[in-house]
């Protein structure tokens, strides 16, 4: 199942979650999260559009377990592609970066 989360712009002054990266902080724009399981194992893909204080857009893949974003090595069946494609559909500003 693929679920899709953004921030309106009324809700992005108060209540935009923080995100950590390489470069600095930053904040969720929005997040398109697909749910997998591997065995007894359950976990969510992420793909995340994020954007630092001076405006830089950036995309993080992660993958969370409960709930909490962590980072390593992302793997998508090829089914989870489809979704991914589909989730996209409602999260326009992270389609717009990823497929142009």
């Amino acid at each position: 199942m693929a679920t899709v989360a953004k921030q309106t712009s009324a809700s992005r002054t108060a209540a935009k979650r923080a995100a950590s990266t390489p470069w600095g902080a930053a904040a969720v724009v929005e997040e398109v999260s697909l749910s997998q399981r591997a065995g007894d194992r359950r976990f969510s893909s992420l793909v995340q559009l994020l954007e630092t204080p001076k405006g830089e857009r950036l995309v993080r893949f992660a993958y969370a377990t409960n709930g909490s974003a962590r980072r390593g090595p992302v793997t998508l069946r090829a089914g989870d592609v489809e979704r991914l494609r589909a989730a996209l559909e409602r999260s326009p500003a992270l389609k717009e970066v990823l497929l142009g």
